[in-house]
Parts: structure tokens; sequence; C-alpha cells
């Protein structure tokens, strides 16, 4: 665990040092909806490869960078895009980006998804709330 902690500070100093604020939240931008970090003022974005210990986004639709700014005036680190086990990623690397808005300090992380949904009530272009 000291491991996933470590690399956890070790990324989380990278992006420090190329952007001072603290973020209120975090958003991870799930497939089709990347376009919302266009919305964020005067963006920082750092390509995921130049963060120490990130996965490199595999889907094509993924920009695979972090975009750090204000949306509305909040300090936002929006991700363009995110990991899955099902990639071939082991799970310390999926949750590794939720571990580093964590120690930029969000206490607030958003997650978008294109999703499914087998209740008959719901129609195309619903949002849906997961509560975990």
């Amino acid at each position: 665990m000291r491991e996933v902690y470590e690399q956890t500070q070790e990324a989380a100093a990278y992006i420090r040092e190329r952007w001072a604020e603290t973020p209120q939240a975090g958003v991870i931008l799930g497939t089709g909806l990347g376009a919302i970090a266009d919305e964020i003022d005067d963006p920082i974005i750092i390509d995921y490869a130049q963060i120490p210990h990130f996965p490199r986004s595999t889907a094509i639709s993924h920009a695979g960078r972090l975009v750090c700014g204000r949306m509305a005036g909040v300090p936002v680190g929006a991700m363009e895009g995110r990991f899955h086990y099902y990639e071939g990623y082991s799970l310390k690397q999926v949750t590794l980006p939720v571990r580093v808005m964590k120690a930029l300090g969000a206490d607030l992380l958003i997650v978008s998804q294109a999703a499914g949904g087998m209740n008959p009530y719901f129609r195309i272009g619903d949002v849906m709330l997961i509560d975990d």
C-alpha cells in the first residue's frame, strides 16, 4: 500500500508544479463528454503520459489529458478519459487518478459515463445518478 501512496504523491506533486490551485472538484469525463473540458477557463493541460505513474488512455474518443482551471469560477481538474480494469490495468492503476484528485485537495468527484438501464421509464438522454 505504501507504493500506491508514494505513486499518488509523486503524481500530485507533478501536477502541483504546473497548477498552483486546489481543485474543489475532480471531474472524470467518460465517452462522449470530453468536450466539456473545453469550457474550462485558463486551462493548464497535462497529457497523461507526462504524469508519473498515470496509465495511458486506450479509448480512441478519450484525449488522455488532465485539464486544470476554472469552471464557473470554481477550480476543477478534469480528466479527458479514464482507465478500465477490462483494458488490462490493475485496480491500483484504475483508481490512481481518484487518489490523485483527493491528494490535490478535491472533496468532490464527478464521474461521467455512457450507461444503459433496464428501467422502462428511462429514456434516451436521461441522466442517471449512481450513489455508491
